[in-house]
């Protein structure tokens, strides 16, 4: 919900990195690992609960995740797989910060993580089912044309996720309760992108029908 928010915001900020970094040679795809490398630190952290370390970790993640985006289109290497690569971990990396806290508390923690991480894949797996379907009807990418292929909105995307993380570190204690009521706004995601996305590409398909039969 806020991604088509932040995203213009926090884009100006990454450009005197991303020149100093590009005159270096490193590549987008090279920051896309280096970033997943470090958002899968918080998880041993967590694990041992040093919950500061495992938010500078989480912190970073998100730098380098802002950071191989904006080096590609900067060095206009964007690509299909660098944008698979960088998705895929993505999602790895969303799974694994709330496996930390179920091996920190299981017995606190278990339940209200394996919901959070069900509610994850409901939202992953809708998000790019649509993506896969958008990219075959050559759909247009409205409020985000530089990427790699179509972002379906939802009440929780990217920023509210990492939100999520750093009030997870913060109030370690509430884990339960926050990965629950996320749960919920997930669900709501969910059930949008499933009902916005199953008519959308209905219609698609109704006017791709009438315009081959003219």
């Amino acid at each position: 919900m806020l991604d088509k928010f932040i995203t213009p915001v926090i884009k100006p900020l990454l450009t005197p990195i991303v020149v100093l970094v590009h005159k270096r040679g490193i590549t987008a795809d090279q920051i896309t690992v280096a970033g997943f490398l470090m958002g899968l630190l918080a998880v041993p952290l967590l694990a041992f609960e040093f919950w500061y370390g495992a938010l500078l970790a989480i912190i970073l993640n998100r730098i380098l995740d802002g950071l191989d985006g904006a080096l590609a289109r900067h060095t206009d290497q964007s690509s299909s797989a660098g944008g698979f690569l960088d998705i895929t971990l993505d999602f790895l990396f969303y799974a694994a910060i709330p496996l930390g806290f179920i091996i920190a508390n299981p017995d606190q923690n278990a339940l209200a993580g394996a919901l959070l991480l069900a509610a994850f894949i409901g939202t992953g797996s809708s998000f790019l089912a649509f993506a896969i379907a958008a990219e075959k009807f050559k759909l247009e990418k409205p409020q985000f044309k530089y990427k790699s292929f179509y972002y379906l909105n939802g009440l929780t995307e990217g920023t509210e996720t990492i939100a999520l993380f750093i009030a997870f570190c913060l109030w370690p204690q509430h884990f339960a309760l926050l990965a629950t009521l996320f749960a919920i706004a997930c669900a709501i995601t969910i059930f949008t992108r499933i009902h916005g996305g199953y008519h959308t590409l209905k219609q698609q398909e109704l006017i791709n029908a009438d315009t081959a039969s003219e």
